[in-house]
């Protein structure tokens, strides 16, 4: 599979790259392996059982139950191994490490822009420790985009007023393409970028060179969300000390079970936050009136995930 992959696909250089390699080869391999079975079958019959006189009379051919149950159960089986295998692949894609290290992603026709924890930030090229999980939160400005990186195995849709998120662990230094796969308009094909993997010395150094380069403002994103919880007025609605307010705490908010009053629940993660503020009607908190204001328009995405890595310290 190894050598098979290093001739007809790019370098595996994550984690799991090899794990989605198997998995592509098994299912095409198989698959060819059941075609042929059947054409070789086809052919023999072809010959076998041709008309040879035009007085030769079909004979009647009756079921037969053991054929039946076999070519059944064998596709079936081949189905809930790719289906198991790709479960696994995937659960362990949706667990994120604890230690892995948040960059904020943003698309837009036609570039990726990436924000780093202490305020860093990047156009184009995404700056990531060797050896280390890096989870991406992903969003868009304007219209979906697919964030694609081929060595890695690993491409997600980019979504306008939504957040999707994957992560990856590269072990080796290098430079690694990245491209968006899906059409965004007509700079789609220019709407390129590349993954700096570096040793982790060498990526704090760059984060460190590049401080404060997400504005004109050196704050880092949580203390860019604290300035604006109290130039915005939040804390009239929202503590941050438990306290209830007419709106819900923000201690302890992100990652915990908020109950609805639709009697539903949710995770407070990311994307609910971003949703809150931008349709906070949308999803009510038990015991609470809906009396938030639609924030639409007033923030922008950097200054949504400002308040959310804000949210976030409020432990």
């Amino acid at each position: 599979m190894n050598e098979l992959s290093k001739l007809f696909l790019p370098p595996d250089k994550s984690t799991v790259a090899h794990h989605y390699d198997s998995l592509f080869w098994f299912v095409h391999i198989s698959g060819l392996i059941l075609v042929v079975g059947l054409l070789a079958v086809i052919v023999y019959f072809v010959i076998k059982y041709h008309r040879s006189s035009e007085d030769e009379v079909t004979p009647v051919i009756k079921g037969d139950n053991k054929l039946e149950i076999t070519w059944s159960v064998i596709p079936l089986i081949f189905v809930l191994i790719v289906f198991g295998w790709g479960y696994k692949l995937y659960m362990q894609e949706q667990t994120v490490p604890d230690d892995a290290y948040e960059v904020h992603v943003t698309g837009q026709q036609w570039s990726w822009g990436f924000d780093y924890a202490n305020g860093a930030h990047s156009q184009k090229e995404l700056h990531v420790p060797a050896g280390r999980p890096v989870k991406l939160v992903m969003t868009s400005k304007d219209v979906i985009h697919s964030f694609y990186v081929p060595s890695f195995r690993l491409k997600q849709d980019v979504l306008p007023n939504r957040y999707t998120s994957l992560w990856f662990n590269a072990p080796d230094t290098g430079r690694y393409q990245i491209f968006c796969a899906e059409y965004c308009g007509t700079g789609h094909s220019q709407m390129l970028g590349t993954v700096v993997v570096q040793k982790p010395q060498d990526f704090q150094t760059w984060l460190a060179k590049n401080k404060g380069g997400a504005s004109n403002s050196n704050l880092k994103p949580a203390e860019l969300g604290k300035q604006i919880y109290n130039q915005y007025a939040c804390s009239t609605c929202h503590s941050t000390d438990g306290s209830k307010k007419t709106g819900p705490s923000w201690k302890g908010l992100f990652g915990s079970k908020v109950q609805l009053s639709s009697g539903k629940t949710v995770t407070a993660d990311s994307a609910y936050i971003h949703e809150s503020i931008i349709h906070p009607n949308a999803k009510v908190v038990k015991g609470f009136q809906p009396v938030m204001p639609n924030f639409q328009g007033q923030f922008d995405d950097n200054q949504i995930n400002a308040i959310i890595e804000y949210i976030k310290t409020l432990k």
